[in-house]
């Protein structure tokens, strides 16, 4: 099983963050070539990106985040991808089906397809973009472009945006996708990563978008399952392998009603359980 509980931005220009994250416990890295790379240096960066993807060698999944194909950059950014194997490609401020399929006809083979969930437009029509279909398979909310958009005011407990977190998820869950939430840009207040990670599992997403290094160990933390949740579905397992629990939709245990649709939440949870127990390099691709 692949996790993407902690998806890290670097800017494909700075040589020393990519080499950095070769090493880190990331589950994805996605090299920007987007909102971290000034307009004077989207060539260059673009360059670099083809660069570290042709080197290889990262122990995370690995995306890119091009520019957006109304701006002057996007079309070559797509294009420079080509013949190289990036696990997805990460694309900016998708607002309808039509967009994730022009996209997609330009990226590279074999490569995953994740979008930004960034504009009133988008969070709009979240069913249709969410149902484009393959190579779709993320969709990942960008909360400074929302937030700037819509006026929000947001402070640490993300109130504003509760309908949205909401909507993003329930868009993944219906068409199979994976769900990101987005970034925290305070870099040094862990007391407020820490309470967003909690928040965004708790809304179900997947995982966390992250801009430093410092907040990786936090997000993988939060959305791999805790030792309770662990013991609990343990629990209900065994229960349901017992011989008194043969062909019963709902059984007891301990002091709850469990179903087979708990059974199979288990069974879920375990798998990522052990994903997430894996040392990366045993882990498979």
């Amino acid at each position: 099983m692949q996790l993407f509980r902690s998806v890290l931005y670097l800017p494909a220009s700075n040589p020393r963050a990519i080499e950095k994250a070769r090493g880190l416990d990331c589950d994805a890295v996605i090299l920007d070539l987007e909102d971290a790379v000034a307009p004077d240096a989207k060539a260059e960066a673009r360059q670099a990106a083809v660069a570290a993807l042709a080197a290889g060698g990262f122990g995370a999944q690995v995306g890119v985040r091009v520019n957006g194909l109304d701006s002057a950059w996007g079309a070559d950014d797509l294009a420079a991808l080509t013949g190289l194997k990036p696990d997805f490609v990460v694309a900016p401020k998708i607002e309808s089906p039509e967009a994730v399929r022009e996209v997609a006809a330009r990226m590279p083979g074999g490569a995953a397809l994740w979008i930004m969930v960034e504009t009133p437009l988008s969070v709009l029509r979240l069913d249709q973009i969410a149902g484009a279909g393959a190579p779709l398979a993320a969709l990942m909310l960008g909360i400074n472009d929302f937030g700037e958009r819509m006026n929000l005011v947001l402070g640490p407990d993300r109130e504003p945006l509760k309908p949205w977190l909401a909507a993003v998820v329930a868009a993944a869950r219906g068409h199979g996708l994976l769900a990101i939430d987005g970034v925290v840009n305070a870099t040094d207040d862990a007391a407020r990563l820490e309470a967003e990670c909690r928040q965004g599992r708790a809304f179900g997403f997947d995982g966390k978008s992250l801009i430093h290094p410092a907040q990786i160990a936090a997000a993988n933390a939060a959305f791999s399952p805790s030792p309770d949740e662990v013991s609990r579905a343990r629990e209900v397992v065994a229960a349901f392998a017992a011989a008194d629990a043969a062909g019963k939709g709902a059984i007891r245990v301990g002091y709850r009603m469990v179903e087979r649709l708990h059974l199979d939440a288990a069974h879920r949870l375990l798998t990522r359980h052990a994903a997430a127990s894996t040392p990366r390099r045993d882990r498979p691709i």
